[in-house]
């Protein structure tokens, strides 16, 4: 109570003591002062009821009140209506990006122009032209083709599980009408799931359609090669260079940090497929049906060196083989695929000396696998052996950019498994090239071959030969 108030009481306790207490003595008042006493005690009452009502609180926005005065009467501001509570929804805290946040979209296109400049372009029937397994474009009458154009979509679905997935569309259809080709297709490449169980990722199983682990070369990406195509000997094996299964590969962190060293340096690398490597496969051949229930079994070992030991700074020596067993049938030119099976089993070595600033590269591998026959007039299982051996050298600045020139020798001699017959190859080629990176994106390859070959078709026989004058430019996205 405040001391406004305490007076006003003690004044209307006072009054009423004089009203009904006064002394017997004292003369009876008149009715007009009993009225003027009635109602100064109204005035004073209604004032002490104001004094007590209660005034609202007001909230921190509203204006601050004016004091109240013995005089004036108090302002009494309005309670403001109560506003109800809001409803505050929070997001639990996020543990990294979401799997889809981490997928990126990446890839390459390669335009080619093949000439044969002499040799044997054509020739009369049952006699070889100049044709490459490599390239089909190579031909008397072909000018600019799409040799590929990949788009890749990789990416980590959590800290253990990654996936990869990349089609081709410069993939060709054929026995069309007049048995004329089709270009421009989408064809399947890879498609697979990479599991971790390891954290530091050292081994990793792979489930879906994926390159086998048979020749360093079958690995390099075409967008890393300094050649246009792969040699016979080794890609013969492994045709498009993948197949539907499981792989288990182990990659020890010594030899990571090695590999990511060459990366940093801008070397062309394998890809990581690990040192060591155990596969099971259809057998069959990239988006070919299985025809048999025997698996292809493929076992890989590669190991980089660092010679900074022995006074050659920067330098890598990697050495490897491979062996390969699985059973194969053949598409036959009557139509289908042979009743039979035949023995596919090879073994291979290979060496790579990464150019620091000059480099090596080879391989080599032999086996027995299915080859038409002349005499029998049929598919039997022959032996087969061939290789390469690559000479590279690497200037990393220029006036005209980056650039690798090299030098490349090639030989086989055995059957062409994915051929309609599993037609015999006889290859012989000295190829010479060079590789220019004008700007990061571009990569523009120049080579001249001097090539010896037989045919792949069991119809023509001998080998042809010419000069082959090539280019390509390559743009990475």
């Amino acid at each position: 109570m405040t001391p406004r108030l305490y007076a006003a009481s003690a004044v209307c306790l006072a009054l009423l003591f004089s009203l009904g207490a006064a002394p017997a003595r004292a003369a009876e008042p008149t009715v007009a002062e009993l009225q003027r006493q009635i109602d100064e005690l109204k005035a004073m009452v209604a004032e002490l009821k104001a004094l007590a009502r209660p005034v609202a609180t007001a909230p921190p926005h509203a204006v601050a009140a004016a004091p109240l005065t013995p005089t004036a009467a108090p302002i009494v501001l309005a309670r403001a209506p109560a506003q109800p509570a809001a409803i505050v929804l929070t997001l639990p805290p996020r543990r990294g990006k979401a799997w889809y946040e981490k997928l990126t979209l990446r890839g390459y296109s390669q335009l080619r122009v093949n000439e044969i400049v002499s040799g044997g372009a054509t020739a009369p029937a049952g006699v070889s032209r100049l044709r490459s397994i490599g390239d089909a474009n190579i031909t008397n009458a072909n000018n600019f083709s799409f040799r590929r154009i990949r788009l890749i979509l990789q990416g980590d679905l959590n800290d253990h599980v990654s996936l990869y997935l990349q089609p081709d569309f410069a993939s060709v259809i054929s026995s069309q009408a007049a048995n004329e080709r089709r270009e421009g297709f989408g064809q399947l490449r890879d498609a697979y799931v990479d599991w971790f169980p390891l954290a530091d990722h050292s081994l990793r199983l792979r489930f879906g359609q994926s390159k086998v682990p048979f020749g360093w070369e079958n690995l390099q990406s075409s967008s890393a090669r300094l050649a246009l195509d792969r040699t016979d000997g080794i890609n013969t094996a492994v045709p498009t260079e993948r197949d539907l299964g499981v792989v288990l590969y182990y990659t020890p962190p010594q030899v990571q940090q090695i590999w990511n060293r060459l990366a940093i340096d801008g070397q062309k690398l394998f890809g990581n497929y690990g040192a060591f490597g155990l596969a099971l496969y259809n057998g069959q051949g990239t988006n070919r049906t299985e025809t048999n229930n025997d698996l292809m079994f493929v076992a890989m070992a590669t190991w980089p060196f660092a010679l900074d030991g022995l006074g050659l700074d920067g330098q890598v020596l990697e050495v490897g083989g491979a062996v390969m067993r699985n059973r194969v049938q053949p598409e036959l030119r009557t139509g289908g695929v042979s009743p039979l099976s035949y023995a596919d089993n090879r073994v291979g070595l290979h060496a790579m000396l990464y150019p620091q600033p000059i480099g090596f590269q080879a391989e080599w591998n032999w086996g027995t696998g299915p080859q038409w026959d002349d005499v029998t007039r049929s598919i039997q299982e022959r032996p087969l052996e061939g290789g390469y051996i690559q000479v590279m050298a690497r200037v990393k600045r220029s006036p005209l950019g980056p650039f690798m020139p090299f030098a490349r020798w090639q030989q086989y001699r055995g059957g062409f498994k994915a051929g309609l017959n599993a037609p015999r190859l006889e290859t012989d080629e000295l190829e010479l090239g060079i590789e220019f990176q004008p700007t990061s994106p571009l990569e523009l390859t120049l080579t001249y071959g001097r090539a010896k070959r037989r045919e792949a078709d069991e119809r023509r026989s001998g080998q042809a030969e010419g000069d082959i004058l090539r280019a390509q430019l390559q743009w990475n996205y």
